[in-house]
This record gives structure tokens, sequence and C-alpha cells, in this order.
């Protein structure tokens, strides 16, 4: 699909308000490249309901030492089991609470566990920014980005979330995004040789309006592991619902928050709106649901799950 083929479908689903202002710019890093376009779709959507570890952040250990893990509440297996527990066939594995040395024995016993209880490792998530400038602190993400990417082959995890990142003090959002760019196609590379999928997920920064979003993937390079986390709560814009349904047709992973906050006013989510969003783009793949209310979640989850469930059906 060329440029003027991917606006008008894109205008077709009510989104050329939110495109018009798009850079038409499709330089990848090493000169010019195919941007990266939606992943071809069979007729009809597949839901797969899952579960992020990121809904009990409250009760883990934040990249803890083996004390620290064991004093938590909740551990990675623990939540493992509790997914299990509660019927789901999917669990995706936050970054942040594994331990602060992970070793392959580690990753290796996680997937036997997911395994033998029946479940698949939707995905995993890391908090990177490619937004840093040249230097140690760069290399430092890029290096991180690597190494979860081979922590979710040996997991049997497909995809990992990333983050753009947000525009350092006193540089310009052009020079942020095009570092950004630069950044995802180095590690893109190195995630195909894996069969890891990198999942860009709309999280503030750079990526706050779908606008933003377009123009990175514009400027992606065309690759088959590249696509866009689907986060149905973390556009703040007038009107989440039609900004969410500009980068459905781009997902390889999905999440949904049981909030959405339009100009910034956190409210109910139409949880129905949001999976008629995904069916219409006929996204095939896993949901999952990362609830980040007050609510107890032990108790506040199990309901959400349900409705999602229901839905899905």
């Amino acid at each position: 699909m060329n440029k003027s083929s991917r606006r008008a479908f894109l205008t077709a689903a009510g989104c050329a308000a939110a495109l018009s202002s798009l850079s038409s710019g499709k330089h990848g890093s090493g000169g010019l490249a195919v941007a990266a376009e939606p992943p071809a779709r069979m007729n009809g959507s597949l839901l797969k309901l899952s579960l992020a570890g990121y809904s009990f952040h409250r009760f883990f250990a934040r990249r803890g030492t083996p004390e620290e893990i064991q004093k938590a509440r909740l551990n990675i297996p623990d939540f493992i089991s509790w997914c299990a527990e509660h019927g789901l066939s999917a669990v995706e594995l936050t970054g942040y609470y594994f331990p602060a040395k992970v070793t392959t024995e580690y990753l290796l016993g996680i997937r036997a566990q997911t395994h033998r209880l029946g479940l698949a490792i939707s995905g995993t998530a890391i908090g990177n920014d490619f937004c840093l400038p040249e230097g140690e602190a760069r290399q430092q993400q890029l290096a991180e980005c690597r190494e979860w990417i081979d922590y979710a082959a040996i997991m049997g995890a497909p995809a990992i979330r990333i983050f753009a990142g947000k525009v350092p003090q006193g540089d310009s959002e052009e020079a942020a995004i095009e570092r950004c760019v630069a950044g995802i196609n180095e590690c893109l590379k190195y995630a195909a040789t894996k069969g890891v999928f990198l999942a860009l997920e709309n999280h503030g920064g750079i990526t706050a309006t779908p606008a933003q979003m377009m123009k990175i993937i514009n400027s992606v390079d065309n690759s088959p592991w590249f696509g866009v986390n689907f986060d149905s709560g973390n556009f703040q814009t007038d009107d989440p619902y039609r900004d969410i349904a500009v980068i459905a047709p781009y997902a390889v992973n999905a999440q949904i928050k049981a909030s959405v906050s339009p100009n910034g006013k956190k409210q109910p989510a139409d949880l129905p709106r949001i999976i008629q969003i995904l069916k219409d783009a006929k996204y095939r793949g896993y949901v999952a649901l990362e609830y980040e209310e007050p609510e107890d979640p032990f108790v506040a989850v199990p309901q959400h799950l349900a409705k999602l469930k229901e839905l899905m059906a």
C-alpha cells in the first residue's frame, strides 16, 4: 500500500483530521526505506484474552533482589498461577517484576510453568526511551532492548511492548522522533533474527497523539516484525476512541484499560466500543487487560475479565 492509498484507507475510517499534520518523510536508518505497513488481516477478528502483570503492580518487587522478591506479596510465578486459576489462557509478563538478575534458568522455568498450566505468554514489556541523544545512556537503552528480545525468545513470548520516549529538555520533537526511529530500526533488525515483534505503544511523550504515532510508523523500516501496541487508555485527546481507531490497523498486540481520559479527565471506559474498534480493524491476537484503578485488583480484575470474555466471545 503506497502513501496515497494508506491515506485513503484511514480517511475512510474517519481519521483524516488526525492525519492532516503528518510528516511526509519515509526515511529510516541507512537511507530510503519503505514505511511500516499494517499487518495483512484475514476476514474477521480473533480476540484472545490475556492479563498484564502490571495490573498487580502494587504487590510486586520491582527488579528485586531474591530477598525483596521473597517478601513481596506476588512474584512472576505466583502471578502465572493466579491467571491459570482464574481461567485465563495467556499472561503478559511485565519486565519490571523480573528479578534484578535474570538468568536463562529462570526464563526457562517460566516457560515450563506456563506450558504446564496451559498458558501462552502473550508478550512482555520494557520501559525504554529511544529519544535520548547519542551517548552511554542511549546505548544502555538499546542494549536493554536487545537483551529483552533474547529473554522473550527464550520464554517463547511473541512480542515486546516498547516505548518511544520523550523530548529531552532543550531539544526538538523532530530530532527526538528521528532518534527514536533510528533506535527502533536498529533493534528491529535484531528482533527479526529472534522472531520477536516490537510493538510500539501509544504511551505519552512523542506518542501522545495519533499524528505523532503515525509520524513514527511512517518512518520505521517496513518489517513484518514491527507494529503497534494498541493501548485503549493512553490517549488523553479530545476523543480517545476516534484516535485509537487510527492505530488499531497497525496493532500486533493490544491492551485494554478500565478507564479513558478525554482531555485528561478520567472516566470509565466504554469497553464494548473499544472491543468493536478492534473487531472493525480485524485485529487477530491477544488483548491484555491492564488494570490501573485504585480498587483492589484481586477483587476488581476478575470482574473486568468476565466482562471482556463476554464481549470478546
